[in-house]
């Protein structure tokens, strides 16, 4: 059931917050995720202070993790020897209020009034409730927090606490080191889910406090990663600690005193993290990187500021849609803000889904948006990749390949995907990582990365690619044995998105002045490149998923919805042997290798893999809306798009309460530029075929692209483009060159013909078949 859009009382429409009217206890934990903030280092969930209110609260630092040895029921060898998964680290958003004896409680207590609000303008969380106390008073506690920018591993918190009337009250200020404290395991149950250590995980190293101030450290026990704590809490009346308690699982700062009218009560609480030093210098360091409660403040103001002059996306006339595409936006720069040279996790730092772990979904669903927004950051998350090369290269020998394999999920550069039909086969993860390399490469210009960094990375993988291939008796050049993005059909031979993007990989990399290639090596990917196979039904006329997949027995779509997604209802075989996706595979390759496709061959294959795709992937969405677009349909382009932008606001796939599914809010900025804007690049020039859905009044935005800020106005007709700061830019508008600089250029563009779909015959369901052939 839609959570957002299904109650606009509750949750007013407003394009720059999220905003909660009324509180009700029905999906808690899913609102934790919603209202979360981040930096792309520091994410802190948006749970209510109080203990008995929230239901998974938690504060993640990217990176932060606990590995322990996988136990296979089966061993083999390759398998993945080392699961990894991100811990909460000990949390400071904890505090208890009580006034005249009684402890205010959302659950328990008398609410006269309740708002909270995440401003997407100024990164600010406030939560303002009016109680009705039993002892006759009216108080209002009024909660604010930010993460910084500027310092990525600060956190500020204020509370404040105003009463009508002359009240006793005592405020408890908590850190909080949850990880150890039992919870279900709920991967046990869906493996798209957050799962749990046994025992205890953070060991405590120093645990400090006084006046107000504690000074904590802990080692996980087994990654032996260290993470230290500062904290202080200040008060503008300069009210000093009842007392400071400090223990290894909770640590509180306690006031005690009288609030009334003319005397409210206001909490600071600053906080620092550190991590990756030695013990000894850990709390120095987090010491050293505390700032005031109003600085943070201040930097996440900043910092948002200047995010939003260049990477909103403005949809005119479009408020319903507005105020999601802003909060997946949101989202997106939380979760890459301040991420460093490290990866993107597949839920940020905003939960423990999918325990943390870095995928493709980085390289082929977030660096486009990174590349056009924030180069500097994309170039830093390809370093991330580059830092994991060695542990590729181990890997490639592991699984008898050359070059490098990058883990399908990891976070410490090792395979921790235990489940290897759906993970290591996965080896299109090395073509994704070359296409977002070329990408950064083409929209930034950046040669320093190209000849360094970047051609590593390209002629590692195209070295695993032509030795995990080979030619043919029929002299083509044919991969067998892989998993494609559709993880509904796996270990397969010839995966057209896998055998595509493979020969983009070997001829970026052939294209490459360097001393590391030798003419023979670059003749080998070459040949391999212009002769790899790509499967194709003549009888269809459509490119076939891989070698076998239009000889498998239809799936039976009278199957009731109750049974998706089929991940969780059927075993893994019984998926494998039937013709249904997961994701839009062959589809994504059309869309990523746009110009070797022609239209018809894109919208053939559009026409037979679309009616087939569940819709279980939170990646798919945005891949078939885009293509619906280019295509021409344009109802199922905006229906693709509406079921992506509303993922996470409604919930639709039942797991946003572990975080915010990062790659599908990168997809909703992809849906946008590449879908309705029609953005296609690594071409000569900069490429748009736009197709502004009809109702629409218009679509704005900018791009950073070859050193130059473009901006983009798209409205019914029309594109008009101007260079905001930088040289002039040669753009291709539907074939047509233009030289654009700063006066902008119109650009009339004619409606887009709807095509006639193809259909496709389709073999009866099982279910369907007349009494006699279900007998035989």
């Amino acid at each position: 059931m839609a959570l957002i859009t299904s109650d606009r009382t509750r949750f007013p429409n407003d394009p720059w917050r999220l905003v909660e009217s009324t509180y009700a206890p029905e999906g808690a934990g899913t609102l934790e995720t919603l209202f979360s903030l981040g930096n792309g280092h520091l994410g802190i969930r948006g749970a209510h202070w109080g203990a008995a209110d929230a239901e998974l609260p938690g504060s993640f630092i990217n990176g932060f993790h606990e590995t322990w040895d996988i136990k296979h029921a089966e061993n083999a060898y390759g398998f993945a020897r080392t699961g990894q998964r991100i811990l909460y680290v000990p949390d400071a958003n904890n505090f208890a209020v009580m006034i005249d004896g009684e402890t205010l409680s959302l659950a328990e207590s008398t609410v006269l009034d309740y708002r909270r609000t995440l401003d997407f303008a100024t990164g600010v969380y406030e939560c303002r409730i009016t109680w009705q106390c039993r002892s006759g008073a009216i108080v209002t506690t009024t909660e604010r927090r930010a993460v910084g920018y500027e310092t990525r591993g600060a956190l500020g918190i204020s509370l404040e606490v105003t009463a009508d009337q002359d009240v006793s009250a005592d405020v408890t200020s908590t850190v909080i080191n949850r990880q150890d404290q039992p919870v279900e395991d709920h991967s046990e149950h869906d493996p798209r889910r957050a799962g749990r250590h046994a025992g205890r995980v953070l060991l405590p190293r120093r645990l400090d406090g006084a006046d107000g101030s504690l000074r904590l450290s802990w080692e996980a026990a087994e990654s032996q990663q260290r993470l230290g704590m500062a904290v202080d809490h200040s008060t503008e009346t300069a009210v000093l600690p009842f007392d400071t308690v400090v223990e290894q699982d909770e640590s509180t700062v306690r006031y005690v005193l009288v609030v009334g009218p003319e005397a409210p009560f206001v909490l600071s609480k600053s906080v620092s993290y550190a991590v990756g030093q030695t013990i000894e210098d850990l709390v120095e360091a987090a010491e050293a990187s505390l700032k005031p409660v109003p600085e943070i403040f201040a930097e996440s103001v900043a910092h948002f500021r200047d995010y939003w002059a260049t990477s909103d996306i403005v949809l005119a006339g479009q408020s319903e849609l507005q105020q999601a595409v802003r909060w997946n936006l949101f989202q997106l720069v939380q979760a890459t803000g301040r991420a460093d040279v490290a990866g993107i996790p597949a839920k940020g730092v905003s939960g423990a889904g999918y325990d943390g772990h870095y995928f493709w979904d980085q390289e082929i669903y977030l660096l486009p948006y990174l590349t056009y927004t924030n180069p500097d950051n994309a170039r830093q998350v390809l370093e991330s990749r580059h830092r994991m090369l060695p542990e590729a290269q181990i890997r490639s020998k592991e699984l008898n390949v050359d070059g490098a394999l990058f883990p399908w999920r990891t976070i410490n550069g090792l395979e921790a995907s235990a489940y290897y039909a759906a993970g290591t086969a996965q080896f299109h993860i090395a073509s994704a990582v070359a296409f977002a390399t070329n990408r950064y490469i083409w929209a930034s210009g950046d040669a320093l990365f190209q000849d360094s960094q970047g051609a590593d990375l390209l002629i590692e993988t195209a070295r695993m690619w032509v030795s995990l291939g080979f030619f043919g008796k029929d002299g083509l050049f044919h991969i067998h044995g892989v998993t494609g993005p559709d993880e509904y059909t796996a270990v397969v031979n010839d995966n057209l998105y896998t055998n595509v993007m493979a020969r983009f990989n070997l001829r970026t990399a052939a294209a490459l002045v360097h001393p590391g290639i030798d003419e023979a090596e670059r003749e080998l990917w070459e040949q391999a490149a212009t002769r790899m196979h790509l499967p194709y039904d003549e009888d269809f006329r459509v490119h076939s998923q891989d070698n076998d997949f239009m000889s498998l027995e239809p799936w039976d779509w009278t199957t009731p919805r109750s049974k998706y997604p089929l991940l969780l209802n059927y075993h893994p075989l019984v998926i494998y042997r039937h013709q249904v996706l997961k994701q839009a595979d062959t589809v994504l390759a059309m869309f990523l290798q746009w110009q070797d496709f022609t239209a018809e061959e894109k919208r053939r294959a559009f026409d037979f893999y679309d009616p087939i795709t569940t819709g279980d992937s939170t990646l798919s969405a945005c891949v078939q809306g885009i293509m619906a677009a280019e295509v021409g349909y344009g109802d199922a382009a905006l229906r693709h798009f509406a079921h992506g932008l509303f993922i996470d606001f409604d919930d639709t796939h039942g797991n946003t309460i572990d975080g915010v599914h990062i790659a599908s809010t990168g997809g909703v900025w992809s849906s946008l530029i590449s879908g309705f804007a029609g953005l296609r690049d690594q071409g000569r020039v900069p490429f748009f075929d736009p197709r502004l859905p009809a109702g629409w009044e218009g679509l704005s935005f900018h791009l950073k692209i070859q050193g130059r800020l473009l901006h983009v106005d798209l409205v019914q007709g029309s594109i008009r483009l101007s260079v905001r700061e930088g040289a002039p830019l040669e753009v291709d508008v539907r074939g047509e060159l233009f030289t654009i600089g700063s006066d902008p250029v119109a650009v009339a563009l004619a409606p887009v013909p709807v095509p006639e779909p193809t259909v496709f015959p389709s073999g009866l369901p099982a279910t369907a078949l007349p009494q006699g052939l279900n007998s035989l």
